[in-house]
This record gives C-alpha cells, structure tokens and sequence, in this order.
C-alpha cells in the first residue's frame, strides 16, 4: 500500500462513513499515524439517498471526495481499499489491495441491508444503501414509466406503475413521500398519454405504526400526511416472499408488481476475520469503551457497534449521531491509551430523531419538544443541510431545494446508465 513505517502507533480505520469520518478528523494532529481505507473514495450523506433515487438530487450533492476532506491532515493516509479479512494473530488487515498492519483497528464500516433470510426476494428487490443503488432505483423508476408506454396489457402497465415499499422507518416514510410527490406534481407531465392516477405506492410495516422508533403522536401525524398524498399504508403486514412480478404477503394478500424496495431492515457490515460468537443483533459486540469482545486493540463505532447498556438494552439505534458520538469519543480515549491515562465509558445523548413526508410536512421528536408539520419540515431541511460534508454541496443542495419548492419540478429525471435487473 506504500504507507510509511513509522516509530509512532499506526491506527486503521476501516469506513469512511460518519463514524470513520469523525474520528479521522479527530485524530488531526495527535501522535498517531491514521489510515482510512474506504470501498468508494467519497464520503455520502446517507439520510439524503432517498433524494437521489427520487430524481430531487444529483448524486455529487451528497457525496463529497475523502481526499479533499483530509487535504490538511498529513497525518492521515486514505487508500481506495475493500477490507476483507481481519487476522488479529497479527495484526493485520487484509485488503483487496494487500495487507496492512496496525496498532489500532476501528472497525466504521457501518451496515447493509437485512433481508432476514428471504433469498429470493433479495435477489429482485431494490435497496438504497449507497449512491449506486440509490442511481439504479432513479433509472428502474424512470423506466418502469417508459416501458408502461409501450404495453397495451392494462394488468401489465398497472405493475409497472405499482411501487410496493417495505418497511416504514424513515427510509421508507420519505421514499413513499417523494415517490407521492412525484406521482401528483412532476409525473403527469412528463407522460401525458399514462393515465397516473393508476400509480400506486405501498407502504408496507410489520409493525403497527409506521416510525416505529419514533413517538406515538409523530407516527399518527405522519400516516396522516402519507395518505393525503394518495399513499397506501399497509400495518401489521409482512412480506413473504417476491419473485419479481407477485409480492406475497403471509395473510395471503398480494400484489403484482414489476418494483420492490427494501427498507425493512439493516445488520452491520462485519469482515471476516472475527469470531461468531461475538455478533449480536448481526452487530459487533462492544463494552462500553467501544472494545470489541476478546479483543485488546480492536475497536468498532457506529452502526456496526453493538453495545448493551441499560438505557439501550437492544444496543444503540443505528443512526449517524450515534456513530458521530462513539467516534468523537474514541478518539479521546485512543489519545489516552497512548499517554497512559484512564479512559472514560461512552455514553450516548440523544439529540431526538426527525423525518419528512414531503413539501411542507414533517414530524421532530425532541427530547423535550415535538411538533409537525411545516415548522418540523423547515428544522429538518436545516439539520440536513448544515450536516452536509463541504461548502459546495451546502450551496447546491440548498438552491436545488428553493427551486424545486417555488416550482415543483425535478431536473435531474435522466435515465444515464440504464438499470437492468441481475439475473
């Protein structure tokens, strides 16, 4: 890989998502020497994918270069690297690019999408984990509605035109809402000749709430909005299976469509190298100093961190701020494992959780407060925009808001690679 041996200690951070990101900046300046290995030589902004599958933003809006980010940092080296195997016999860790030792090895590489062991349907479902996947639902949705132009099959242009979404997380709420949206506002007159009031969206929760993690008063207020913009909402439903024309579900209802995405479940990326036994919840195992189980200099932060506490018995929700805190705090207690000082146990502060249904509708769970609608819409829009990574995808995400919102329209519905399904 070309890094240089040095006398002071080497930490690898593996993920340059939140968690990694934060604790490399960090770590600027401290005695160590820092190398980022990332499968993709960007960061993203992963709570704003869903803008890009939607066509509302261009992907170079919420992705931002790593080597630009740590342009100042002649500390840290960053290496466009998979990471593959971690040998904790040596210390090493093995790359698609070669192998490389470490002192230090915090393992950022966040998480991927969980099917729950429906293999099939994984193999016809879409997912939105990353900015390619998040291109290739833009280009299956665009198209779905080009190829409902040349069929004169009233029951085939229908599944086209039928968008079956599981899961009513976030991910899956906004999706729904921007899909609507598109469906009332852009879509009638981009195809004229399609009759779009036969485009569906369906929503579909096992649960019996859609944001489950969320309050009481935010889930009813936000199934409210989605179905005033003509979403279906289907509780206490779960998918079966899905062989990429029929969703079953398992009361035995079921629905023909040429689209499913998947939003129902995430597990952390773990590499191999580390013992079963110390997965959880499809996590890492972690004590309270974010050190992996069995493990002397191994740590691991963020979503693939599963630490048991009594305030978060099922381990942390996976979302950015907690990655942002577990790596904040590392680095503290990494800069006092090298000066031999005592380290402090992390304990999260939940800032409150949000999502948006769309122009004008949102719903904010403070610690203190909560509150709808188009005051929530607005903290949301500013939350997002200041989290942002770089001045220019500020600057850009914003104007493309404002316009969008004084115009209703989306510029960016160009299908530039097209998107056929795996076979």
């Amino acid at each position: 890989m070309n890094i240089p041996d040095v006398e002071i200690p080497r930490i690898v951070i593996i993920g340059g998502g939140f968690g990694g990101v934060t604790l490399a900046q960090d770590l600027k300046n401290k005695n160590f020497q820092v190398v980022l290995l990332d499968k993709n030589n960007y960061h993203t902004f992963q709570p704003l994918l869903y803008q890009v599958a939607t066509a509302g933003l261009e992907p170079d809006s919420i992705a931002y270069p790593l080597r630009k980010l740590f342009e100042d940092q002649p500390n840290l080296f960053f290496r466009w690297a998979e990471a593959k195997y971690i040998d904790t016999a040596t210390n090493m860790v093995e790359t698609n690019i070669g192998p490389l030792s470490y002192d230090y090895l915090v393992i950022a590489s966040g998480s991927d999408t969980n099917f729950f062991g429906l293999n099939q349907l994984q193999k016809v479902s879409m997912t939105m984990k990353s900015v390619t996947e998040a291109l290739d639902l833009r280009s299956c949705i665009l198209q779905n509605f080009e190829s409902a132009l040349l069929t004169s099959d009233l029951e085939e242009q229908n599944s086209y035109m039928n968008f079956v979404i599981v899961g009513a997380g976030p991910t899956g709420v906004e999706l729904a809402g921007a899909l609507a949206e598109l469906k009332n506002q852009i879509l009638p007159g981009d195809y004229p000749d399609l009759d779009l009031r036969k485009m569906k969206i369906n929503l579909v929760e096992a649960a019996d709430k859609v944001l489950p993690p969320m309050s009481k008063q935010a889930s009813e207020k936000a199934e409210i909005y989605l179905k005033k913009l003509g979403v279906n909402v289907w509780l206490n439903t779960a998918v079966e299976d899905y062989d990429g024309e029929v969703v079953k579900i398992k009361n035995g209802k079921s629905f023909k469509s040429k689209t499913l995405i998947w939003s129902a479940g995430v597990k952390g990326a773990i590499i191999e190298g580390l013992a079963d036994d110390i997965v959880e919840r499809g996590r890492l195992q972690v004590n309270e100093f974010n050190l992996v189980k069995n493990q002397t200099n191994i740590f691991a932060v963020g979503d693939v961190a599963f630490m048991k506490t009594e305030a978060y018995p099922k381990g942390h929700p996976m979302v950015a701020p907690v990655a942002n805190q577990q790596a904040a705090h590392l680095a503290k207690n990494l800069v006092a494992i090298a000066q031999g000082k005592k380290t402090v146990p992390f304990k999260y502060f939940d800032k409150g959780s949000m999502a948006t249904i769309g122009r004008n509708r949102a719903v904010v769970d403070l610690p203190r407060f909560r509150f709808q609608g188009t005051f929530a819409w607005f903290v949301w829009m500013f939350i997002h925009l200041i989290s942002l990574v770089g001045f220019r995808n500020k600057i850009v995400t914003f104007f493309n808001w404002v316009y969008n919102y004084f115009v209703f329209e989306k510029g960016v519905r160009l299908i530039i690679r097209p998107y056929s399904r795996k076979k």
